[in-house]
């Protein structure tokens, strides 16, 4: 695992050399990262500072913005309320918004897949209190937010059994209070890659704070940057403590790519 720093400085410095990219792509995890988590996920917003600098990042001149998410796109377009003109992935790469067109599809085998570990899935959380079951486009979520450590260990470990025994192929993802089972496997890592080679980006810099960002911070290379939000081992060179204290990086990159 890489040294990351928290050095503010460094990081500057960092931004500075990014700002200065013919074509740059900035990637954004939304949850813990542009926004603070809630209990209810519907009822989250980016913070304002945030979403300002991210609105001034996207006028920039060769400059595009694109939302990297685990949420499904329908969700994340409505919690978001992200114009039409700017770039969403969701379902970690499923599902994409791309130049105001939508793109994602399973195949009526992999919809047939996602159908059985429901099936399987719901049984699971019926036996546990508080655990819930969230249905994505391309797999499936267990909840554990607010449930006792051993009750959402024992829900994890029976999920993550039968959901392989249903289907030994699927993807299993842990995240923040939440166990992912996906039938098609794309990260985001795969997102930014794609998204670096379609738009011809000279430069990117990504932010995320769950361990499915990971998948993200392992694809970026020289030039780039990567931030860490909040705690947890990462690949990204660069940390900060949390949402609030990305606004300000994310408005030291808008002001340094506005006056290039």
């Amino acid at each position: 695992m890489p040294e990351t720093t928290t050095d503010e400085t460094a990081l500057g410095s960092a931004l500075e050399t990014l700002a200065a990219a013919p074509r740059l792509l900035v990637a954004l995890d939304f949850d813990g990262t542009l926004a603070p988590f809630a209990d209810d996920p519907s009822q989250v917003g980016a913070l304002p500072g945030s979403w300002a600098a991210v609105l001034t990042l996207q006028r920039a001149r060769d400059t595009e913005i694109v939302l990297v998410s685990g949420r499904p796109l329908d969700g994340l377009a409505a919690v978001t309320h992200a114009p039409d003109e700017m770039a969403l992935v969701g379902s970690h790469g499923v599902e994409w918004r791309v130049d105001g067109h939508a793109e994602a599809a399973l195949s009526d085998e992999e919809r047939a897949r996602v159908v059985r570990l429901g099936a399987v899935l719901q049984d699971v959380v019926d036996r546990f209190p508080g655990v819930r079951l969230e249905h994505k486009p391309a797999g499936l979520g267990v909840h554990t937010r607010g449930v006792e450590a051993s009750v959402a260990r024992a829900a994890d470990a029976e999920a993550s059994r039968v959901a392989h025994e249903t289907d030994p192929e699927v993807l299993e993802r842990g995240g923040k209070d939440i166990l992912e089972f996906a039938v098609r496997h794309v990260t985001k890592g795969d997102a930014i890659a794609r998204l670096r080679d379609l738009r011809g980006a000279d430069a990117v810099f990504f932010a995320g704070d769950d361990v499915t960002d990971e998948d993200a911070f392992r694809v970026l290379g020289d030039g780039d940057v990567g931030v860490k939000v909040g705690e947890g081992d990462t690949l990204a060179a660069f940390r900060v403590a949390d949402p609030a204290a990305l606004t300000g990086v994310l408005k030291q990159l808008a002001r340094l790519r506005a006056v290039r």
